[in-house]
């Protein structure tokens, strides 16, 4: 009775995004993989895995639904066995004639395959295995319950030491606004005021859109849009390693983000994906650019919410009152990406980062996420379900970027060569997401197969655009020369 009595007192109930991930019509989850430049030391990986991911509340917790509380999800603190998490498959070497293809194989079936929600949500595979960009693999597969992207992220972070200083944790850059001190008082007001309008109409505008969405309107039908339906298809999962300096040149260049270079990337790579798809379906250059021009393709572009958006020291995020919260605190915002057949690279760029800049104004994200939270809190479950569905249904791909350590790091004493990272989520056909490690770009894809047959030929043309991108900014003279 009493020790009924302690379980009922630890229950805590999951936060309404992470209750409508375990929702059994929506699955999700996160793979993880982390290329070593040395073999992997299993043992290492357990010992560092006991002293760290153990210690998080939702780590050695599983889910149940509590009868009590009308079937509502709640974290069940449970005892754990790390080495039941920690998997070491037995590889038959011989039989493996692709490395890089078998790895590709084995992190689509793993993500592919249901969890075990009757224990914590969380696995980790070590792969033995050399690849054309490692000695080894580490392969995690987190429950999206746990955790958005930035906390996972800062999970990495809490396990790695700079390779520099075994003993230090890798740090990231601060990202600090100017605020010009020097301004008028009386333009500072007329200003602010100008802003609250841009504000209010903008957030209006795009939420009515979003009400359409949730509706009725669906994008195009082209060969990257889902297919309708409650049914989750398995999906395989690609990634690609690019020079992240080439990103950050283009950023330098024109003057922007690297999330904004990254979107015009997507839109110019998407765009010739599509133009080859129609080339044999449109006689002319005039005609396929005119039907190019007709296509609606949006993307759900993932939105961090936390107010410091700098990754922070995973103690940090899970310190009370921290900024910074550790779990699901993330929107989207609905990305209208621009599909042209157009000569000038340098124009995908420029009306991405003209479509993002428009978006920051809006506050679609916060209130897209009240609204799946009063959803949640109100009607239930199925409710907020039918909304999320609807908006990932009638939408072509979800979009991420997150930004990766800048220096060498090492995971429990195993330096890194790369980092790669998908999330399955929703009914959509092609999920894209971009981390970067170093001065490497990973890019990352997640496909429906059964829609979009030829993935690493799209992956072949966002590599393309950014080469474009950058040749076009050499060729006019637009970046700065170094002395």
């Amino acid at each position: 009775m009493a020790r009924e009595k302690q379980k009922t007192i630890t229950m805590k109930p999951l936060s309404p995004v992470s209750q409508l991930f375990v929702s059994p019509g929506f699955y999700c989850v996160i793979v993880f993989t982390l290329g070593f430049k040395t073999r992997c030391n299993p043992s290492a990986i357990v010992e560092g895995i006991k002293n760290t991911w153990i210690k998080l509340p939702r780590f050695s917790s599983k889910v149940v639904m509590d009868d009590k509380k009308n079937g509502e999800a709640v974290w069940v603190p449970v005892s754990v066995r790390v080495e039941d998490h920690v998997i070491v498959p037995d590889l038959d070497h011989s039989n493996i004639e692709n490395p890089d293809e078998f790895i590709q194989d084995y992190t689509s079936n793993l993500a592919n395959t249901p969890m075990d929600m009757s224990r914590p949500l969380w696995e980790f595979h070590v792969l033995n295995i050399k690849t054309s960009n490692a000695e080894s693999l580490g392969i995690g597969k987190f429950h999206h319950s746990l955790g958005d992207g930035m906390s996972l992220m800062s999970l990495l972070y809490a396990s790695s030491r700079k390779t520099s200083d075994p003993d230090a944790l890798p740090t990231t850059a601060a990202t600090r606004k100017h605020v010009d001190t020097n301004d008028k008082a009386w333009w500072l007001l007329v200003a602010r005021f100008w802003f609250i309008i841009r504000v209010i109409i903008t957030t209006a505008t795009e939420m009515f859109k979003s009400l359409l969405t949730v509706c009725f309107m669906r994008d195009t039908k082209t060969p990257l849009l889902g297919k309708l339906g409650d049914e989750i298809r398995p999906r395989k999962i690609i990634h690609r390693i690019v020079s992240f300096d080439d990103v950050k040149f283009v950023k330098n260049a024109m003057e922007m983000k690297v999330n904004d270079v990254l979107l015009g990337m997507t839109q110019a790579g998407i765009s010739r994906y599509l133009s080859k798809k129609y080339e044999k379906d449109e006689d002319s250059t005039v005609g396929k650019k005119q039907f190019l021009e007709k296509i609606r393709l949006r993307g759900t572009v993932a939105v961090n919410l936390r107010p410091d958006t700098k990754i922070e020291d995973l103690a940090d995020m899970m310190a009370k009152g921290s900024k910074c919260r550790w779990g699901n605190f993330m929107g989207v915002v609905l990305f209208p990406l621009w599909i042209k057949s157009e000569d000038d690279p340098l124009e995908y760029v420029r009306r991405a980062k003209a479509t993002m800049d428009m978006k920051k104004v809006s506050m679609e994200t916060l209130l897209l996420y009240g609204v799946i939270k009063f959803t949640m809190k109100i009607f239930g479950e199925k409710a907020a379900e039918t909304i999320a569905k609807k908006i990932f249904g009638h939408t072509t791909l979800t979009f991420s970027n997150v930004l990766g350590p800048n220096e060498e790091i090492s995971f429990f004493q195993h330096p890194i060569s790369y980092v790669a990272a998908s999330a399955l989520v929703g009914p959509q056909a092609l999920i894209i997401h971009f981390v970067s490690y170093v001065n490497k770009l990973i890019i990352n894809l997640a496909v429906d197969t059964a829609v979009i047959p030829d993935p690493h030929l799209l992956c072949d043309d966002l590599i393309e655009s950014l080469d474009l991108i950058k040749l076009a900014i050499l060729e006019k003279g637009l970046h700065k020369m170094e002395v």
